[in-house]
């Protein structure tokens, strides 16, 4: 049977440091009692470091030395420690050098007045304001520590990184030297004479110039302000994707895109939102709101389209419509409705095979409509069950406020209209063709009506009209599908992605910030440099 020892097991005891050179070894009580007097080429090594310089005292029961002039400590091909005065303690394994201090890895450099180094967990720290160079960032703070095995120097009051293209600031950084990441925690900022970035929590490559952006996060461009929950920047591309309650302001074009993720070609002036995209453009007083699956806004700000995909509604406070897709074009001020467009415009229903919104770029108003083939306008009357129609071939609208005053339909014009007096009582149903028909509209209703060359038909009293004749051919009334606030533009599925995404926001917002995880790439970065 084994016996246990009760005693103690005593710590290992502390190696020696050795003297292995100097050109002269003396004791001098008077001056430095109980100590070894070493000058000339002193060099001294303890438990895998080699200190070096012009003079030293070494306090052999202490196991101490004191080093004065061109003093350097080498720690293998790690870290090079040079300064005009140090101390090492070979007990504890702590080195303090001060005076022109100066660190060396093989990856930075450090410059500052004071540098301690514990070799027992491997850390280096200053308190004095400090200068790191590493490649082409240059790091300037008033503290921080460098983590010898990890190659990371942490600075927890402000440091700013600067770089030949920007500059970054922040009083919580982590800073891989070998790699050049960067971790940010808390206010941080990063300027550039391109923009401005700010974060609260992310991620920069300097050496990829790839970053990743997490809380209240935001880059904001001379004409852009992106903002979003994630976000993603490559600046070598000045390409940006955003996640999740994405808001893009154009200050410029007076427009707001939102949706739940973005894609944003700074360099082609592009932009591609999907999940619950919509476009918002501020025009005379008002907003019109844009939505499709897909949302694309590309060009300069005289030459910009936006272009909407695959079931598109659009809402303004007079008018509202739906198709498969929008092109729209500021250059020509052409907005193009197309594949089975309808419109409504104040109580009136207008459909056609092609359908164009034209603007004024001088007044920056909406100036005009063009429905060709198949166009049918409908609206309800007022007080009975019946439809007002107009239909022909095309269509040709004038704006005033925002709203159709003055309409034309040529070519094979067809109309059925319900007339009132000015009590409202029914006068007659005016069922008539021709080849055109003006229409002037007031308040949104038509005030008259006027027919043009080869008019054939009549004033009908109600009774003797009968029921089918009441209608023209093609009449399709779809008042249940009319989009009649902001609101309407979305589906079900959508606002149930927006409850959902929003809820997502609202829950990391609520957690405690915590700095972000360390990539693998920056942990295997020098494993991956090896295996190459």
């Amino acid at each position: 049977m084994a016996i246990l020892s009760s005693k103690p097991i005593l710590a290992q005891a502390a190696k020696k440091i050795v003297v292995e050179h100097s050109d002269y070894a003396d004791v001098n009580q008077a001056e430095m009692p109980d100590a070894f007097l070493l000058t000339g080429n002193v060099r001294v090594s303890h438990d895998g470091v080699v200190l070096t310089c012009n003079k030293a005292y070494y306090f052999q029961k202490e196991n101490y030395i004191k080093a004065f002039g061109n003093v350097q400590l080498v720690q293998g091909d790690t870290l090079f420690l040079n300064s005009k005065y140090a101390e090492y303690n070979g007990n504890v394994k702590k080195a303090f050098a001060a005076g022109e201090a100066f660190m060396s890895s093989p990856d930075a450099t450090l410059a500052t007045d004071t540098i301690n180094f514990d070799r027992n967990i491997q850390e280096v720290y200053y308190n004095s304001p400090g200068t790191i160079i590493n490649k082409d960032n240059t790091l300037k703070s008033k503290s921080g520590k460098y983590y010898v095995a990890q190659k990371k120097f942490q600075f927890l009051t402000a440091v700013t990184i600067t770089n030949p293209n920007y500059v970054i600031k922040s009083n919580h950084l982590d800073y891989y030297s070998n790699s050049g990441h960067s971790y940010l925690f808390g206010p941080s900022t990063i300027t550039s004479k391109t923009n401005y970035i700010y974060t609260e929590k992310g991620f920069y490559d300097t050496k990829k110039n790839l970053a990743h952006f997490l809380r209240k996060s935001y880059i904001k461009y001379e004409d852009r302000l992106i903002e979003g929950d994630s976000l993603y920047y490559d600046r070598n591309r000045e390409f940006a994707s955003a996640t999740r309650n994405v808001k893009i302001t154009d200050s410029v074009n007076r427009g707001i895109v939102k949706g739940h993720y973005a894609e944003i070609y700074k360099k082609q002036d592009s932009m591609f939102v999907t999940k619950r995209a919509v476009a918002v453009n501020f025009v005379q007083n008002d907003s019109v709101y844009i939505h499709g699956k897909r949302l694309m806004v590309t060009g300069k700000e005289n030459n910009r389209i936006i272009r909407a995909y695959n079931n598109v509604r659009f809402y303004k406070t007079d008018m509202s419509g739906k198709c498969d897709s929008i092109h729209s074009s500021s250059k020509t001020a052409i907005t193009k409705l197309i594949g089975n467009p309808i419109l409504w415009n104040g109580e009136s229903q207008i459909t056609g095979d092609v359908m164009h919104l034209i603007g004024n770029n001088s007044t920056q108003k909406l100036d005009s409509l063009k429905v060709l083939n198949n166009t049918f306008l409908v609206s309800k009357d007022t007080l009975g069950t019946g439809y007002n129609q107009v239909k022909g071939l095309n269509l040709y609208g004038k704006f005033e406020e925002g709203k159709l005053h003055d309409v034309d339909i040529v070519k094979n014009a067809e109309v059925v209209y319900f007339m009132r007096n000015e009590a409202n009582e029914l006068i007659g149903i005016n069922k008539n063709v021709s080849s055109k028909i003006n229409l002037i509209f007031e308040d949104s209703a038509i005030e008259t009506i006027t027919f043009f060359n080869q008019v054939d038909g009549d004033i009908y009293p109600d009774k003797d009209l009968p029921e089918n004749a009441r209608k023209l051919r093609g009449l399709v009334w779809r008042g249940d599908e009319r989009i009649k606030s902001k609101d309407d533009i979305f589906s079900d599925e959508d606002n149930k992605l927006n409850d959902k995404m929003i809820e997502a926001g609202k829950k990391e917002d609520e957690k405690e910030n915590v700095p972000m995880k360390i990539r693998k790439e920056t942990l295997n970065y020098d494993k991956k440099k090896k295996t190459k």
